[in-house]
């Protein structure tokens, strides 16, 4: 499928680098692709960004089918233009598109409209410590009608943000609120997805955690308020008396991309890694007993985020001093290194844009 480009007659000008924050500023341009059950997907193209025209009675709106993804494009130290594992993104974008019974997209052809579409606003990505260009795949049911079953047309959009940092602290370490009131997920449901619905459930209980000062929330499991899941925006490592440990992948957690490089990345560093289910009482254990050593969240907007504090139920433990500790310093620096193009890449993980 060829991809028609139509660009702006109207640049927009570019935001202060300094005062980018996260998701606040978008690009000239959009990539647009259509479905339906007569076509397949069709219509390839990118377009001025521009905002979307849609029925009030879109199923998007009324029943959440919906899925999206996150990834990064970077200026590399190299002169090249970086994308850090984007066959991983769009690996897991089939997975949520096969749960949501939204139609599958070719992986290739996703990869490039993903290049296309950076290429056009190449220009966009920031350079700079720490600043990238966010990128935004969305697939939305479309069909206008009120009634619970799949939707027969769909769009398929990709927008791109320049972006700093996701924390206000940056790599400092943030305060977490454990919750044991409010459930995220739970097995057998699309806690695996990368879907709107996952995140509005987290609402409420952010929102709690913000009021007590706390940056984000470490979720429990949804059936016995016990074990370790994830945080709100992130997977979770615990460093406890040598092991980096991360709940397993049993359908009720994203399997972040970063997770997956943090696995391979301290397993090269000799690092014993286990994911394995982990019960917060254990966590709050060591924590007392002197054995907590690190913990970190990773994910795409935060790369590797160290945590400071936990909170649960009044009892709170500071980790590390509140500083961030060398393992997830070295994760960190390697991992930025790699997607930025100033280490060596053994694993093979970037991909030119």
């Amino acid at each position: 499928m060829n991809i028609t480009i139509t660009r702006t007659s109207s640049p927009k000008s570019k935001p202060n680098p300094e005062e980018l924050g996260f998701g606040k500023y978008f690009t000239d341009h959009m990539f647009l692709m259509n479905y339906d059950r007569e076509h397949g997907w069709h219509d390839a193209r990118i377009v001025p960004f521009e905002n979307l025209s849609l029925s009030p009675a879109c199923a998007v709106f009324h029943y959440a089918q919906e899925m999206f993804e996150g990834l990064k494009a970077y200026k590399g130290a190299n002169g090249k233009n970086l994308l850090f594992r984007p066959q991983k993104n769009i690996e897991r974008m089939s997975n949520t598109n096969e749960r949501l019974c939204i139609p599958p997209v070719d992986p290739d052809f996703a990869l490039e409209a993903i290049k296309a579409l950076v290429n056009v606003d190449v220009d966009w990505i920031p350079e700079g410590e720490g600043k990238s260009l966010y990128i935004r795949p969305f697939i939305i049911a479309t069909d206008p009608f009120l009634g619970v079953h799949p939707s027969a047309t769909y769009l398929f959009c990709i927008i791109l943000s320049p972006v700093g940092a996701y924390y206000a602290e940056g790599i400092n370490p943030v305060k977490i609120y454990v919750e044991d009131e409010y459930v995220r997920a739970v097995k057998g449901g699309m806690g695996f997805a990368k879907t709107g619905g996952n995140y509005a459930a987290s609402l409420r209980a952010q929102q709690k955690a913000e009021e007590y000062g706390y940056s984000q929330v470490l979720w429990l499991d949804g059936i016995e308020h016990k074990y370790v899941d994830e945080v709100g925006a992130m997977n979770v490592f615990f460093l406890i008396d040598g092991e980096l440990i991360t709940p397993k992948l049993e359908g009720n957690i994203l399997p972040g991309v970063t997770r997956d490089s943090v696995i391979e990345l301290a397993k090269s560093f000799g690092v014993r890694v286990s994911e394995r289910r982990l019960a917060i009482a254990e966590v709050f254990d060591a924590a007392r007993n002197g054995k907590l050593d690190e913990a970190f969240g990773s994910g795409t907007a935060a790369v590797i985020s160290p945590i400071g504090e936990l909170n649960m139920d009044g009892e709170k433990v500071v980790i590390n001093g509140g500083k961030i500790g060398a393992l997830s310093q070295r994760l960190y620096d390697t991992l930025t290194g790699i997607q930025w193009g100033k280490v060596s890449d053994p694993f093979g993980w970037s991909v030119t844009v």
